[in-house]
């Protein structure tokens, strides 16, 4: 049996063996770590507006160059509004889509850009697999309204040549079909505007040939409880879509706005994606002042995810008040 003795005599030589070589004996680990995960977990977020569900799927987030893309300011000032924000060029983009269940249909407004941004935007043509994370199946969705055909609201429709909504009516206003399926505005517009009018047709056309593409013109009840709002300025049929159900209020801005951290605080900041810039102006000082009056929910496709909240005004801007994150409903 080791006495104390012979213990400390141990201890001491061992303590003298560490100073003296500068090793450190320490037991052997018997698990590596952990490996880094590096990916978010599944893009969807749900909330009850009344007696309809509200579940935002999200599309993933593009890197975004505000101050070479935003207008009516300058470089220096839109880095400073977006340090402020603690944020860093290029600003990750969230590319927000909300699907409305109202009990008797499935609609979705807006479908992300699927693979038409190209092989080299990683972080995007999420929405199916987020949409199935979600509990639903591309092809149980009844409708699918565009605020506006640019390619990342319209892209996930078609998707490696097929369909990806089987058996759903698509809407849009007439303004925006008639303006970008139009081959003669295709040929006047200038060469790097011409690929949008050609995405437009990729995502569009089997649509259109299935005789499930329907227009409709301005302010337009399309279901019970939903209902268009005609915005024309970032693109000549861009929309609002107001969601009612038991005296609670959400309106689907599109693209009325851009770059949260810049545009809010300063409504007037405009961006090269408008096709009129000074209309679309108009059109978002007119939707935050009104979001700010009623107090009504706001979902927005590019502010970060799930981009809904409240619109507050602060002296002549605006402030974004998110979501509370909640996991009861």
């Amino acid at each position: 049996m080791m006495t104390l003795r012979t213990f400390l005599s141990r201890a001491t030589l061992a303590v003298s063996l560490t100073a003296a070589t500068g090793a450190v004996f320490a037991p052997s680990a018997t698990h590596a770590a952990a490996p880094q995960v590096r990916s978010q977990a599944p893009g969807f977020y749900r909330m009850m507006l009344g007696d309809f569900e509200v579940t935002v799927i999200s599309d993933g987030t593009v890197p975004q160059q505000p101050d070479k893309l935003l207008t009516n300011t300058h470089p220096e000032h839109v880095k400073k509004l977006l340090a402020d924000a603690y944020l860093e060029l290029p600003v990750e983009t969230s590319v927000n889509a909300f699907l409305i269940n109202t009990g008797s249909k499935l609609v979705l407004v807006d479908t992300g850009a699927g693979e038409l941004f190209g092989p080299g935007i990683k972080g995007l043509n999420k929405l199916v697999p987020n949409l199935r994370a979600a509990g639903y199946e591309p092809e149980q969705i009844d409708a699918v309204l565009l605020t506006h055909i640019h390619t990342d609201h319209s892209g996930g429709l078609t998707v490696g040549g097929k369909q990806v909504f089987s058996k759903a009516l698509v809407y849009a206003d007439k303004r925006d079909v008639d303006y970008w399926l139009s081959t003669d505005n295709m040929e006047k517009a200038p060469a790097d505007k011409k690929p949008r009018f050609q995405e437009a047709r990729t995502a569009l056309d089997s649509y259109v040939a299935a005789g499930r593409l329907k227009t409709f013109e301005g302010d337009t009840e399309l279901f019970p409880g939903i209902r268009a709002i005609a915005t024309p300025g970032h693109t000549p049929g861009h929309s609002f879509y107001s969601v009612e159900s038991k005296g609670q209020r959400l309106v689907l801005w599109g693209d009325v706005m851009h770059v949260a951290a810049v545009q809010f605080p300063e409504p007037s900041v405009t961006i090269q994606y408008d096709v009129d810039s000074k209309a679309a102006a108009a059109q978002r000082a007119k939707a935050y002042a009104d979001a700010a009056k009623q107090g009504y929910w706001v979902g927005v496709a590019h502010v970060s995810f799930p981009g809904l909240g409240h619109v507050r005004a602060n002296g002549k801007g605006y402030t974004w008040v998110p979501a509370n994150y909640s996991t009861g409903q």
